[in-house]
């Protein structure tokens, strides 16, 4: 019915044997997405909240977490790992660089959760030394898991991310998005945080994350979720210029809708586990170009299921995201 009413690529995925069951929704239609949405991942986080390193090895058998950076985040939110993951990096040589990637990822996660979410100046000399003193951790870690596992993408995506933090340098860091990009050319989270990396508040210039993201797309096949790269840029575009209505034109929106059908939308889209993390992107961006037809079907198809990321940009991101579900 959808597909008759929003066009083609509006349908729901079909049925996931994996799939989580819905929560309660809000009033408004609305639930918080949770381990992916998949009862796998859900399995991992539990044993990680545990802290079981046998029932977290056990968990990851479905999972390349080399390469899927969706379940490693899951597993670097969790609270905690940060004080057991250690005994498994020195106990469990024949996964050190497993667990080297976890305790990497999450001393990086660690180490922002000292520094906070305040402007540097109002960062406190404690804070950062302890931010610091994390980020040092989770480099060395990092480098490590790299080395044991040279096919894994994952640890140099996390390297972006700590050599931002530790103003590294615009050298080292290009050569690591270039070692992600060796092992594969259209990963979209090592895309993403080069965008993040490219705005002017990390030292970019204008227009340049812009530029990359749509270089990228442009070598990317339908159907493959890297066009989110699009939505993100804009996104930042629109974070950059403090103007509510910034991306309010007819050929922002017009890009945006080519993305998404270009991507998400495309029947060819593969639905994997944290597919809505996709589509709330494009929510967003679309959202805030005011467009009004592409952003109905993308609305449609995510059924109420919000993620943080990126509406944390806004004040009040699930009222946000509300909002613009219901104008949609």
């Amino acid at each position: 019915m959808f597909g008759r009413l929003f066009g083609r690529g509006a349908e729901r995925p079909a049925a996931d044997p994996h799939a989580l069951p819905v929560p309660r929704r809000q009033k408004n239609g609305m639930y918080t997405l949770r381990a992916l949405g998949d009862t796998r991942v859900l399995a991992l986080v539990e044993a990680a909240e545990a802290g079981d390193w046998t029932a977290v090895r056990a968990a990851l058998a479905p999972f390349d977490l080399g390469r899927d950076h969706q379940v490693l985040g899951e597993l670097a939110d969790v609270d905690g790992v940060q004080d057991w993951i250690g005994r498994a990096v020195e106990e469990d040589k024949e996964h050190r660089a497993t667990a080297l990637l976890i305790s990497g990822a999450r001393h990086i996660i660690w180490g922002w959760e000292a520094r906070t979410a305040e402007r540097a100046v109002n960062v406190t000399q404690e804070q950062w030394r302890v931010f610091h003193e994390r980020l040092d951790i989770a480099e060395e870690q990092l480098l490590e898991a790299a080395e044991l596992r040279p096919e894994w993408v994952t640890p140099w995506r996390r390297l972006l991310t700590s050599g931002r933090g530790m103003s590294l340098g615009r050298a080292i860091n290009e050569t690591r998005l270039d070692a992600a990009l060796r092992r594969d050319p259209l990963d979209l989270e090592t895309h993403l945080e080069w965008v993040s990396q490219l705005q002017p508040r990390w030292g970019g210039k204008p227009g340049q994350a812009l530029a990359f993201a749509q270089e990228a797309v442009a070598r990317a096949p339908q159907g493959h979720r890297l066009g989110c790269v699009i939505a993100m840029a804009y996104i930042e575009e629109w974070v950059e210029s403090e103007r509510g209505d910034y991306l309010h034109t007819s050929e922002i929106q017009a890009q945006l809708r080519e993305a998404a059908d270009h991507s998400i939308l495309h029947p060819a889209y593969a639905y994997r586990p944290g597919w809505q993390h996709d589509f709330n992107m494009f929510a967003m961006a679309l959202s805030l170009a005011g467009e009004r037809h592409t952003v109905r079907r993308v609305f449609q198809t995510l059924d109420g299921a919000y993620t943080s990321w990126p509406w944390t940009y806004f004040a009040e991101p699930e009222k946000q995201f509300a909002r613009h579900h219901r104008r949609a």
